[in-house]
């Protein structure tokens, strides 16, 4: 029987059965599928079968963090004698990010999602534990911290996302990919205002969640607390994060029997609930169920911590005068700013490449790194390849997103060297939002740059299903540190 068979029947047999199984039962099922061990389908096919290339040249990856370890990895297998150098300062840089909001749910421990860099890191590579500081990509240099310079022939720069809390008034601070949050928690975390877009605030968040349940537990009559969620106007890595947060607070504050005394809005500056519709419809048919309420083209911009007030700034479009000429009427944005009075504020930081490479000749005005969105080379710099967060490509801030480009990095990495005249590989713009919708359900939102659902397995992927809970909650973290950061998958 083939593995993608066995997956499938294993993913039937929980969906039929899933809430008569006791979670033992049910990972004694979860462990006959080749998903538990990391090797799917892809994974179990030996590297061997491409062909190691005899291309030579010094690269240098930046950031060693899951993109940049997985491409390291990779290109290990893949070259004969590679000479590869990561730049990483920091020694557990590698998390299990997507962990985070289980960590809110309290289902993991900020101990279950940190990992040592150096238990990952391929034995092969050259390792300098500094940050880098500025690139210089015409003398093919990176410039460190402490003035060094590092030269390379080929260079792939996957640095993560800086967490920018500074840019909503009333709130300070950055924060790099597993960085010093010290600043930014002296705002986020208490007063109501959280976040759990760093692992010590998804800790705070779940804090600031029982917290609210022990308030409504003591409210009298008909007075309800306020919860406010936000996304942000920039891109954000885990785009659903924003919503998946209000899901699980919901969740807990139901099962205390609490939810009548909340009140939960959602305040989104973009025009609709997920860019793709089928997945969009859904989740409004699960906000509605849930009583949410809901605001478009409504961004946050100012916080009174100490009040606990929150300021949005709304947008909307009016129709103007006739324009003769153009047959046609002026489009006039309008603005408006108020207020709101929270009891729980959860904060999605606005996101950008982090500045050494963001403001460096490499980046971008929008502070991005510039790479084709299907082959991840750099729009300048043809030896320069950008992968992850920190890369200017349209939905690509996932580490599913990841899990698909680094193949295509490596591939497209290894033509240049080998001086091909065309790159063979392409990224689809895969990327998967295990969408989570209670404590024990999930919506695995699948989908590419078609804008229509790219699911992997033969169910309706827009249904809460508690058989991607557990695919979601055991199977993803292996398969993303058994297969993915040693290359396989």
């Amino acid at each position: 029987m083939s593995q993608d068979k066995i997956i499938n029947e294993v993913l039937d047999e929980l969906e039929k059965n899933g809430h008569k199984l006791s979670r033992r039962e049910a990972m004694k099922l979860i462990a006959i599928s080749p998903l538990a061990a990391g090797v799917l389908s892809n994974a179990a096919a030996p590297v061997s079968a491409q062909a190691a290339s005899s291309a030579t040249g010094s690269i240098v990856i930046v950031g060693g963090g899951l993109s940049g370890v997985a491409t390291a990895a990779k290109l290990c297998k893949r070259l004969r004698n590679p000479d590869i150098t990561v730049i990483e300062p920091n020694p557990i840089s590698v998390s299990y990010q997507a962990g985070q909001t289980l960590i809110a749910a309290g289902v993991y421990k900020k101990e279950d999602i940190i990992y040592q860099t150096s238990d990952f890191m391929p034995k092969e590579v050259n390792w300098i534990q500094k940050a880098a500081k500025n690139f210089d990509p015409e003398n093919n240099k990176v410039i460190l911290e402490d003035g060094t310079e590092v030269g390379y022939d080929y260079l792939v720069v996957a640095m993560g996302v800086t967490l920018n809390y500074g840019a909503i008034k009333g709130l300070e601070g950055e924060i790099t990919t597993l960085g010093n949050c010290d600043e930014v928690r002296k705002k986020v975390g208490k007063n109501g205002v959280y976040s759990l877009y760093f692992a010590e605030g998804s800790v705070d968040t779940y804090d600031g969640i029982q917290e609210i349940i022990k308030k409504a537990k003591n409210l009298k009559g008909n007075e309800k607390l306020q919860l406010i969620f936000t996304d942000s106007p920039t891109a954000v890595k885990c785009g659903g994060a924003p919503k998946k947060v209000m899901y699980i607070a919901n969740d807990l504050i139901k099962k205390a029997g609490v939810r009548d005394k909340v009140e939960i809005l959602f305040y989104t500056n973009s025009d609709k609930l997920f860019g793709v519709p089928e997945y969009a419809k859904a989740i409004e048919e699960q906000f509605g169920k849930r009583d949410f309420k809901w605001e478009f083209k409504t961004r946050l911009v100012a916080v009174d911590t100490q009040n606990q007030v929150a300021t949005f700034e709304k947008t909307w479009v009016e129709k103007g005068e006739w324009d003769k000429d153009l047959e046609e009427y002026e489009m006039i944005t309008k603005k408006e700013t108020f207020e709101k009075k929270f009891d729980f504020l959860h904060v999605v930081p606005p996101q950008k490449a982090p500045d050494a490479v963001g403001k460096s000749p490499l980046g971008s005005p929008a502070s991005w790194v510039p790479a084709n969105k299907e082959t991840l080379q750099h729009t300048a710099y043809p030896n320069v390849f950008a992968i992850g967060d920190c890369a200017a490509v349209p939905l690509g801030k996932t580490g599913g997103s990841s899990r698909k480009q680094y193949h295509v990095l490596v591939d497209n990495l290894i033509a240049v060297m080998e001086k091909k005249d065309k790159l063979p590989a392409k990224y689809d713009g895969y990327t998967v939002c295990p969408f989570i919708t209670s404590i024990g359900t999930v919506m695995f939102a699948e989908f590419d740059w078609s804008g229509k659902p790219a699911p992997s397995f033969p169910l309706d992927p827009t249904k809460e299903r508690w058989s991607m809970w557990l695919l979601k909650v055991y199977m993803m973290k292996p398969i993303i540190f058994h297969g993915m950061l040693p290359g396989r998958i």
